[in-house]
C-alpha cells in the first residue's frame, strides 16, 4: 500500500439553508491537517484530501479515515490536533468525534 492511512474531508457545497462541509470550513481543515501532520514529523505516510458529500451532512464538517473506515464528524479546527496526533499517529480512534 503506498499509504498507510488516506484522509479524505468533505468540501461540497450545497445550497443554503442545507448544511453542508464546504462552507463549514472543510478546505481549512485540509489545510490545518496537512500542516499538523507535516508538523508532526511524518510527511509522505498519509495522504490528506478533499472530498465530495460523505453523506453525514448534518454532523459536518465530516471526514474519513481509511484503511479504518472511520467518520468523524462536527470536525472543527480545534480538532485538527488532536486527531492528527492521536488517530493519525497514534492509531487510536477519537470516539467523541466519531459518527457513522
Amino acid at each position: 500500500m503506498h499509504f498507510e492511512k488516506h484522509v479524505f474531508i468533505c468540501t461540497n457545497d450545497k445550497d443554503a439553508p442545507k448544511k453542508c462541509c464546504g462552507s463549514g470550513h472543510g478546505t481549512e481543515l485540509i489545510n490545518a491537517f496537512k500542516a499538523a501532520y507535516a508538523a508532526a514529523g511524518n510527511p509522505g505516510k498519509i495522504r490528506i484530501q478533499r472530498a465530495g458529500c460523505l453523506d453525514f451532512c448534518g454532523k459536518g464538517p465530516a471526514m474519513v479515515v481509511y484503511p479504518e473506515g472511520v467518520f468523524y464528524g462536527n470536525v472543527q479546527l480545534e480538532d485538527v490536533a488532536e486527531l492528527t496526533q492521536t488517530h493519525l499517529v497514534e492509531g487510536e480512534i477519537v470516539t467523541r468525534l466519531q459518527i457513522g
